[in-house]
């Protein structure tokens, strides 16, 4: 492969400096110098550098802008959740299974659920701002017009505004 087409391989492998691109917010050369070192890009020094910073801005132009828009979700909260082995839940009807693991209606955490206009997408954004925040996600999930994410119980209240901030500017893809 080309250093421009193994460049364009190594930003859609970091999301960050992906947006970051789209956004028009990153610095080309600190970019290069970086991925040049984290993705092995290149072995020419300051040259691979220039040709990854080049790279970089051709890859922009093609890209299309970063843009947010608002999602139309109702949020609330359920406390007294918990993650279980899905083997021993019999006709009990879990808020999400994936696997071997359901969270149920009974437990020590918090349940934030949105309904209405989400998708992955939303989810993604959810999920990195919590991280963000240092709120730590027991389990989470999408489907259909439902996205649910689990947090200690102590964390709700600000999972609650996160969600709800998240929703409210989840980037377009």
């Amino acid at each position: 492969m080309s250093l421009a087409a193994d460049t364009r391989d190594a930003v859609r492998a970091r999301p960050f400096v992906l947006d970051a691109l789209r956004a028009g917010v990153l610095n080309h050369s600190a970019a290069a110098a970086w991925l040049a070192d984290a993705a092995d890009l290149g072995d020419d020094g300051d040259a691979d550098a220039e040709a990854i910073a080049t790279a970089l801005r051709r890859f922009r132009e093609e890209l299309p802008a970063y843009a947010t828009a608002a999602r139309t979700a109702s949020v609330s909260m359920r406390s007294g959740v918990g993650v279980v082995d899905a083997g021993g839940l019999g006709d009990a009807a879990p808020l999400l299974r994936v696997g071997g693991a359901a969270v149920v209606s009974e437990g020590g955490d918090t349940a934030i659920l949105a309904t209405g206009d989400v998708d992955a997408g939303a989810l993604a954004t959810v999920l990195r701002r919590l991280g963000a925040v240092d709120v730590a996600v027991a389990a989470a999930g999408v489907a259909g017009d439902a996205l649910i994410v689990v947090v200690g119980r102590r964390d709700g209240a600000t999972a609650v505004r996160v969600v709800e901030d998240a929703l409210a500017a989840a980037p377009n893809e």
